[in-house]
């Protein structure tokens, strides 16, 4: 059951849009393109150009489809809330132009939940008060993507922010409507906080919307959470691997995919440090052809 397989600037190291280390965006689309992909993700807003015009020409001239896009943002801190509905809607707007499907939401890293990245029994909790005003921020910018732009909304769970761990995304799923809210189910994070993505999967196939293609080092993984190095520390230092060389079962994610018939778009990442010694286009096209070299991509 081969799926539509894209990628995403965050394998070529793009994480901030202001980052002065990013590769340039048509880099990054020629890349894409070369590497065999038929789709890449947004990015953060600003990355790419913000004029329809422009994006779609430099799309079509590279045969790509834009996918979605991520709005990786403090939901945690009320503080930083008109931010994250500015970035948020400005992401809309750039999805909604291009007929991209999939809003991917993520509660950036939080300075008090970093030093227990992949520690679920350690990691501080949100209060009562705290957790109800977080999911009430999160299903606002739900409603905005599926009621205002006709989006598929997704939560992801990822490292060091206050959407972690696998009883934090089941909370956030029984508390916001299914129409409203899907699980982008990112294999990688998932091994990073504890839990196996195929179990998720089986048991949440109906929820989850979105896929995002991630391996972990194991020996990384485990040096990294036990000197409670930060989670960029730990990219650049190789925490995600190529596909098929780590500790995610891509093989019995395909099985579990096939006999729930998932039917959608995989999104490869593997965060790097832009400024590292990587090589993001073999990296690309290597993972590519281990997708392919198990059903997972046509």
């Amino acid at each position: 059951m081969p799926l539509s397989i894209g990628n995403a600037p965050c394998s070529w190291g793009v994480e901030f849009a202001d980052d002065p280390r990013n590769p340039d965006w048509q880099q990054v689309l020629d890349d894409a393109a070369a590497a065999g992909y038929g789709g890449l993700e947004l990015g953060p807003i600003g990355y790419m150009p913000e004029d329809p015009a422009v994006l779609r020409r430099n799309l079509a001239e590279r045969r790509l489809s834009l996918i979605g896009g991520v709005v990786f943002r403090p939901f945690h801190d009320p503080a930083k809330w008109d931010e994250v509905q500015a970035a948020s809607r400005r992401t809309c707007q750039a999805l909604s132009a291009h007929g991209a499907k999939h809003l991917v939401l993520i509660d950036s890293i939080a300075a008090r939940r970093a030093p227990t990245a992949g520690r679920a029994a350690e990691a501080e909790r949100m209060s009562e008060t705290d957790w109800r005003a977080f999911i009430d921020r999160i299903r606002s910018v739900a409603r905005m993507g599926a009621e205002e732009y006709g989006l598929s909304v997704a939560l992801h769970a990822h490292a060091a922010g206050y959407m972690e761990f696998e009883d934090e995304l089941e909370r956030a799923l029984g508390e916001i409507d299914v129409e409203l809210l899907s699980v982008c189910l990112d294999t990688g994070h998932c091994v990073y906080a504890g839990f196996d993505p195929v179990d998720f999967y089986r048991r949440h196939a109906d929820r989850v919307s979105y896929i995002h293609f991630k391996d972990v080092d194991p020996d990384v993984k485990a040096r990294v959470v036990e000197e409670r190095i930060g989670f960029y520390d730990a990219c650049a230092q190789g925490l995600f691997c190529t596909l098929g060389q780590g500790a995610v079962d891509f093989e019995a994610m395909r099985d579990a995919l096939t006999e729930k018939g998932f039917d959608g778009w995989a999104t490869v990442e593997q965060d790097c440090d832009p400024a590292g010694d990587t090589a993001p286009l073999a990296d690309a096209k290597a993972n590519l052809t281990y997708l392919r070299s198990i059903g997972l991509a046509a």
